[in-house]
């Protein structure tokens, strides 16, 4: 048999250009899983590191109680400084009520017109209240605190004049000071009166006390975060030699620094849960002594407690801290357990 195939035969076997080509079979895997996949995937990735980092801090409960409330303490003390000061505040009255304008009406003024006066200012911008206090009850009110109720009582008229006590919303010397010279030009003023000593004072008091918190706070969650960031330091030392054969199978830095991440954000959180709880303890603890100290002053004064909003804001900051602590420090290590 001839080796070359006859033209007729090899006419027969070629294909043509016109014939239609069969359809190539397309392969399931050239585009790669779906989404739901991936979701999937990424959720159980998750949830398998948060397993890991609970099982591996409940390997250690004591070593893990005491990094919490470490943490726990440098939370509470900038904290519970500021509910003190919220509620000292609270004993004094409000800031607002101290830095009262006094409106001395004239003498001829009536109680209708000082009240209608008081209508008018309490409707003014950077008014929180006003109070009309009429001569009679100003003579009455001097009469108790002077001791001076007999002389006083012969006297042919009353002396003192009616007054509108304005409380702003704002403590701040330049408001109050153009709002005094606002309500001095009303009708029927005499003369408009605020201690701005008091004011001065008083202003100084509250920076001095934010910039005190303020750098308190600084420090302290500077301190956290060399806590959680030596704790987390450890974990990654005893874990070198199974991060470096993560890494040489291809494992990536994600995945690797996840379970960390993890652990931090759980420090936080019983570093935030501890830290609710001890703020609240403390405060009833004191709230004893100092309602009875109260009581010796005839008040129905008591601390408050600790707000459900500054409990939760507390909470989310010790998580955000222990996070950012523990991605500090991982990201610091992963360059040196790269394998070599």
């Amino acid at each position: 048999m001839s080796a070359t195939r006859s033209p007729k035969v090899a006419e027969r076997v070629a294909p043509k250009a016109s014939d239609p080509q069969p359809p190539k079979k397309k392969r399931d895997d050239d585009d790669g899983p779906d989404f739901a996949t991936l979701l999937h995937a990424w959720i159980e990735s998750h949830r398998a590191s948060l397993l890991d980092s609970l099982r591996r801090l409940g390997k250690q409960p004591i070593g893990s109680f005491f990094t919490c409330m470490v943490m726990a303490v440098a939370l509470s003390l900038p904290m519970g400084l500021s509910l003190l000061l919220n509620n000292v505040e609270r004993l004094g009255g409000s800031w607002q009520r101290a830095a009262q304008i006094s409106l001395y009406l004239q003498l001829d003024a009536t109680p209708g017109e000082g009240e209608a006066l008081r209508e008018q200012i309490k409707a003014m911008p950077g008014v929180a209240d006003a109070e009309y206090v009429g001569r009679d009850q100003a003579l009455e009110e001097f009469q108790q605190q002077s001791g001076l109720g007999e002389a006083l009582k012969e006297l042919p008229e009353n002396p003192l004049p009616g007054v509108v006590l304005v409380t702003p919303n704002e403590v701040d010397k330049p408001t109050l000071e153009a709002l005094r010279q606002r309500l001095s030009e009303l009708p029927k003023v005499q003369q408009a009166q605020l201690d701005l000593v008091w004011v001065e004072r008083l202003a100084a008091i509250l920076k001095l006390g934010d910039r005190f918190v303020f750098g308190l706070t600084v420090l302290l969650v500077s301190a956290l975060l060399l806590v959680i960031g030596n704790t987390i330091r450890l974990h990654i030392e005893n874990r070198r030699t199974e991060i470096e054969v993560i890494k040489l199978v291809g494992g990536t830095d994600s995945y690797v620094r996840r379970p960390f991440l993890y652990m931090g954000a759980l420090y936080g959180f019983g570093a935030g849960i501890l830290s609710w709880g001890v703020l609240a303890f403390g405060l009833d603890w004191l709230n004893d002594a100092v309602v009875g100290l109260a009581g010796l002053y005839g008040s129905d004064f008591s601390l408050a407690g600790v707000p459900v909003a500054d409990g939760l804001s507390l909470l989310l900051g010790a998580v955000l801290l222990g996070y950012i602590g523990a991605w500090i420090a991982v990201a610091r290590h992963l360059r040196e357990l790269a394998p070599k």
